[in-house]
């Protein structure tokens, strides 16, 4: 008797979701083809942002503590599924440092509310336990001259909290090299996926994917992980989500200095928002909300974008973060590169940062939607990915 014909499956999209989808799927037995518009794997907003791994701290605007109940599990299993994906450890990737948090008088959220947040979290954590990139350490406030040192008096509160980020730009060159070694993956680079299609009018049964160059298939199962375009192709099946998402394209800065700064990886939430990770070894990312954002939308395409010159947008973030975090200045002040990038990120979820009514401020509706062998993926949060990713391909190795 001949042996059972290895499950195909499409899956769309290459960022980290798709990549560590596909990676799951190969190694359970799956044939794979890995469709990406891209000429490589790991270009967009999986490779180009701050690479924080959410434990809910980010969140205190949502007191109802739905999103920290979400996106905790998929922080606190990042690591062990990266490393298993990789083959090797995350430990060189890692920012030596605890996050801190910092409040500035505009913020959504005040201190004290911020401070009762987090306190509620760490129970949350210790409930929950587990591995995370550093240890679950206690909530810490600032002293007022530890505040003064790093924005001179323009923030009201400081805290060190346990979450930590990852050099994505590093991750991303890890993934690739694991994709490359596997030799159940087809990968497909240049593919736009119009749409897809059941092959003989079921849902349940193969379906075919639609690009520019024509269609393939059948497949046994579709899994679409992309962010630019998932709804569009969603809606080539009938599938739409429920209303109240937006589109984003975000930009912010790497930089690549000729030698470390001691300086911490800090977030200005939650409203004018700022960002900036230490990764260690002159390694950094900078971030000013207002500055990065160049296109968001509300309907079932992405907007169009126009980039403006990259000199343009490091200045824009060098004003907006350094105007209330002037110690930051020594990254843009020290010899090195400056570079920019970024990509399409997608929520259930609209709003300005700066109202405390955006439903911007929840992020726990996200997961996969399902039609017949036809599998959407809203991952969520980048810190989401592998979580999500092992799940659905233990589901579908499984069925």
């Amino acid at each position: 008797m001949s042996a059972a014909r290895p499950t195909r499956v499409a899956v769309l999209g290459a960022g980290l979701m798709g990549s560590a989808t596909a990676l799951f799927l190969a190694r359970g037995g799956c044939t794979v083809t890995l469709f990406e518009q891209a000429e490589a794997p790991m270009q967009g907003a999986s490779c180009w942002n701050e690479g924080k791994i959410h434990l809910g701290h980010l969140y205190a605007a949502d007191p109802s503590m739905r999103t920290a109940r979400e996106v905790v599990d998929g922080g606190l299993r990042f690591r062990p599924l990266v490393e298993e994906l990789i083959g090797g450890s995350l430990a060189a990737t890692v920012t030596p440092q605890r996050d801190t948090y910092l409040v500035h008088p505009g913020s959504v959220v005040s201190a004290e509310a911020m401070g009762a947040y987090f306190a509620r979290l760490d129970e949350l954590l210790k409930e929950r336990g587990g591995s995370y990139l550093g240890p679950l350490t206690p909530i810490e406030r600032l002293t007022a001259g530890e505040l003064e040192a790093l924005a001179g008096g323009a923030v009201v509160a400081g805290f060190r909290v346990p979450e930590r980020s990852v050099d994505t730009r590093v991750v991303a060159d890890r993934i690739v090299e694991a994709l490359e070694a596997e030799a159940r993956i087809d990968f497909r680079p240049g593919h736009r996926v119009e749409g897809v299609e059941p092959a003989d009018g079921s849902w349940e049964g193969r379906w075919r994917v639609r690009h520019g160059a024509g269609a393939e298939g059948p497949y046994d199962q579709v899994v679409n992980a992309l962010w630019e375009g998932r709804l569009l192709v969603d809606a080539s099946c009938g599938l739409r989500p429920e209303p109240g998402w937006s589109h984003r394209y975000r930009l912010s800065l790497f930089a690549d200095l000729e030698r470390p700064l001691d300086l911490p990886s800090a977030v200005l939430a939650t409203g004018p928002f700022g960002d900036v990770k230490n990764y260690g070894n002159g390694r950094f990312y900078l971030s000013w909300y207002a500055a990065g954002l160049m296109a968001e939308g509300e309907e079932v395409a992405p907007p169009p974008i126009r980039l403006p010159e990259p000199a343009r947008v490091i200045e824009e973030v060098r004003r907006g973060l350094t105007g209330w975090l002037p110690a930051f200045e020594a990254v843009f002040a020290a010899p090195g590169e400056i570079l920019v990038g970024g990509g399409w990120v997608y929520a259930r979820g609209k709003g300005a940062l700066s109202d405390p009514a955006a439903s911007l401020h929840r992020r726990d509706l996200f997961g996969v939607t399902r039609r017949g062998a036809y599998f959407s993926v809203d991952t969520g949060k980048y810190s989401c990915a592998p979580w999500l990713a092992r799940k659905l391909a233990d589901q579908l190795t499984a069925a």
